[in-house]
């Protein structure tokens, strides 16, 4: 039973940046032999000058927001507080291109008012591999590890990569030990009746102690998308007016799951959206039906509401583009080509027992390389669009399929190298 009438806000941002791949592999290629396979193929010039750029846009001056409205309401009753997902490839890119930032992170945590959440290391789709799925508990292993060795704290709450969900998912996940999963609030999972706002569980047959928390993705949305949209009804959107919208909606909560990027690099501080996110919490708290909860909170406060979010392993979703499925990652054949060839490749990899090959594989994993080939119109595609460092999709597929190919001529030659040298110890 719910302990109280209050409605909790759930924020949730997903902090993550991909290694971006070397643009000019194929016509550079030979005068990068004397280069390491990661410089072959990864554009680290690229990386560094993005990373930077977006952390001083966004990382820096939201982090400062945040902990300055933490401190604020820290000795109140009802405190603010946030939840984040930091990948593992983002934390390396903090490590290697500004130190400065995880110290900032660092210091967001130690206040007790955010929760982390676990995920998969690379950011990849490898929860769709396979059955057992070895590749997607080795890579939430590895992001338990670095959670743990850099902020000395272990997460019970658990996101998949763009809140990819099925039943044999969320099974996976509570064997694992997470009480808490986030995924998306598709229409047709929720039916006619049920809501966002509220805690469910996965089948019974599925799991016993799991609850589900789904994101509210038309609030999100008003935020993440089209806070900066001029030709929008509600444009400007200040935070008491989002916060009205809020107090009017019922429920336990209101998850509210969206790339911490959202602010200062999708929106620019130019378009009031770092005074908007310094103003919402105030605002949010002058109502007394409202308080902040992470995930972990809310799904020990409430009980699952009636019904079941029941999903099958074809019918599984995210919360990307209209469609919310797998198809910005696999819908095309592009797309499928590419994924089955990085498949093929784990047992190779993996049998060679070489851990910078196995990086890189990894590295090759990050949803974003299939994203940006996905052929959407419209909206969708404008959103891919947007968010690729290609011209088009086409190109987005041959700077990798080029790379994948070669990367899998390597492994090749690897294999056969140490079947010489075996036959030759024989």
């Amino acid at each position: 039973m719910k302990k109280d009438d209050t409605t909790s806000v759930c924020f949730y941002f997903e902090v993550h940046q991909p290694f971006r791949l070397r643009k000019d592999f194929h016509v550079k290629r030979f005068s990068l032999l004397n280069r390491t396979l990661v410089d072959q193929y990864f554009d680290d010039k690229v990386n560094k000058a993005l990373f930077n750029r977006i952390a001083e846009k966004c990382y820096f001056p939201t982090n400062e927001i945040l902990l300055k409205k933490i401190d604020q309401f820290k000795k109140d009753r009802r405190q603010f507080k946030v939840s984040l997902g930091l990948t593992g490839i983002f934390l390396e890119q903090c490590e290697r291109y500004n130190p400065d930032l995880l110290e900032s992170f660092k210091q967001l945590v130690e206040t007790g008012c955010v929760e982390l959440l676990n995920e998969t290391y690379y950011h990849s789709i490898s929860s769709l591999y396979t059955a057992k799925r070895e590749e997607f508990l080795e890579q939430v292993a590895l992001h338990q590890q670095i959670i743990q060795d850099l902020f000395n704290y272990t997460a019970t709450a658990f996101i998949n990569t763009e809140c990819l969900f099925n039943n044999s998912i969320a099974r996976t996940v509570e064997e694992l030990g997470y009480k808490v999963i986030l995924t998306e609030g598709v229409d047709w999972v929720l039916d006619n009746w049920k809501s966002p706002n509220y805690v469910y569980k996965p089948p019974s047959n599925t799991c016993k102690q799991l609850r589900i928390l789904l994101r509210n993705y038309k609030l999100t949305d008003d935020i993440a998308f089209r806070f900066s949209a001029r030709n929008w009804s509600e444009w400007p959107l200040t935070a008491g007016k989002y916060a009205s919208w809020l107090s009017s909606t019922s429920g336990q909560c209101i998850n509210l799951f969206m790339d911490y990027e959202t602010f200062g690099e999708h929106h620019w501080n130019d378009s009031g959206i770092h005074w908007f996110l310094l103003a919402l919490p105030d605002e949010i708290l002058k109502y007394k039906n409202l308080d902040f909860a992470t995930p972990s909170e809310i799904a020990e406060k409430n009980s699952p509401v009636g019904g079941e979010i029941s999903i099958g392993d074809y019918d599984t979703i995210s919360w990307a583009d209209e469609r919310r499925s797998t198809e910005s990652w696999i819908g095309n054949w592009m797309q499928q080509a590419t994924y089955h060839e990085l498949l093929a490749l784990e047992k190779p990899v993996k049998e060679l027992g070489d851990n910078n090959l196995l990086e890189i594989w990894r590295y090759l994993q990050a949803s974003d390389h299939l994203y940006y080939i996905a052929t959407f119109g419209g909206g969708p595609g404008e959103v891919h669009s947007y968010f690729s460092p290609y011209y088009d999709p086409f190109e987005a597929y041959a700077v990798y399929t080029r790379i994948l190919s070669d990367f899998a001529r390597v492994v090749s030659e690897r294999r056969n190298q140490n079947m010489v040298t075996s036959n030759d110890i024989k």
